[in-house]
């Protein structure tokens, strides 16, 4: 695979693999297209089997390499294969706001991601399409509340448009990062016999865009 759009020649820090679910038909190949390509394509058709794209971003002077993998139709046998899961460090669960049945299925995509992932996935919860404000069948307030009760990041995003795609994908590799940094941190703490290592914190900067943070894990940013 060639080197994805955003990617360095510098070393690689980290590389952490994101996984795209939801059900089909709410875009998460576009998403997936406008992240690691800034592309979209109109005529997008449904794709067969397993695809994944890289993208490196600077996180905190760290090369972090984002890989990730999109079900692209795997979703209409329901069960999506356990191989598929294994070693993901992030999980975004995609709906269409125009189709309340995908909001709606996001418990069940929850409950299999959880069944099968490592329990300390970073998860968040994306509203896509936001760009079709009339058409919406979600209100905003009912995914936030949904993702506040499962202690999800959330979002609304159009990968048409490019809203808030971009600060969808960085925060929740910000969020990794800062998890296996303070992992980091208490193992060279742990190390050094209790020393003032895990004290010094971990800073984070990374450039976002149209990001509008509500509380401490939910977000929300609608165009609309």
């Amino acid at each position: 695979m060639s080197r994805s759009y955003g990617d360095f020649n510098q070393k690689i820090d980290y590389v952490f693999k994101v996984i795209l679910i939801g059900d089909s038909a709410v875009g998460k190949s576009q998403l997936l297209a406008r992240f690691s390509r800034n592309e979209f394509s109109v005529d997008s058709k449904a794709t067969i089997g397993v695809e994944f794209q890289t993208r490196t971003l600077l996180i905190d002077h760290k090369n972090i390499k984002a890989q990730i993998w999109d079900t692209a139709g795997q979703e209409r046998y329901r069960a999506v294969t356990s191989a598929y899961y294994r070693g993901a460090v992030g999980a975004m669960v995609v709906y269409d706001i125009t189709k309340r049945q995908s909001f709606d299925h996001v418990a069940r995509w929850l409950e299999e991601l959880r069944g099968h992932a490592d329990k300390n996935i970073v998860i968040m919860l994306i509203g896509n399409k936001s760009d079709l404000g009339t058409l919406r069948a979600v209100p905003t307030e009912d995914a936030k509340e949904f993702a506040e009760k499962e202690n999800l990041f959330f979002m609304e995003t159009s990968a048409l448009e490019a809203t808030n795609v971009e600060p969808a994908f960085v925060t929740i590799l910000t969020e990794i990062y800062r998890i296996v940094g303070k992992k980091s941190l208490i193992a060279n703490d742990e190390q050094e016999g209790g020393k003032s290592a895990l004290l010094k914190g971990t800073t984070i900067a990374v450039p976002t865009q149209e990001q509008n943070v509500v509380g401490s894990k939910s977000m929300c940013c609608s165009s609309t």
